[in-house]
């Protein structure tokens, strides 16, 4: 994702955004590049209707709130995990991801960031891309 695309997507954000996204003086911070792709991605299917904001806030609640029954110690270095866990909950439970195509392509991006050096771009082979859509 480009940082133009992203930044589209930011300026288009709801004004109803959860208080506990992590920031600082310029605005929403991003440790890794995949935490901002998904906050982006998660931008553009709200915009086209996938679901409402306040639903969307509400499976990220409850993926923290499960984590944090599991023992996450709530430190915020595993926000966007807990982020991405309730984009992938939301969207199977509407139907738009079957949950099986959302494990191989769980699996295939384990797969592919072994197999990748360090460093490098992880990238996905030609089947996994596939069963992306991609």
């Amino acid at each position: 994702m480009t940082g133009r695309v992203l930044g589209e997507a930011m300026a288009e954000m709801p004004r109803d955004l959860p208080d506990d996204l992590p920031c600082d003086a310029q605005g929403l911070v991003f440790s890794e590049p995949w935490q901002a792709q998904a906050f982006a991605l998660t931008l553009r299917l709200h915009e086209r209707g996938v679901f409402a904001w306040t639903e969307w806030a509400q499976y990220l609640s409850q993926a923290i709130r499960d984590a944090q029954r599991e023992g996450d110690p709530d430190l915020g270095d595993t926000y966007y995990m807990h982020w991405v866990s309730a984009l992938e909950r939301l969207l199977v439970d509407k139907g738009v991801a079957p949950p099986m195509a959302l494990s191989g392509l769980r699996q295939a991006w384990r797969n592919a960031a072994e197999m990748t050096p360090h460093g490098a771009p992880v990238t996905l082979g030609a089947a996994a891309r596939r069963l992306s859509g991609t």
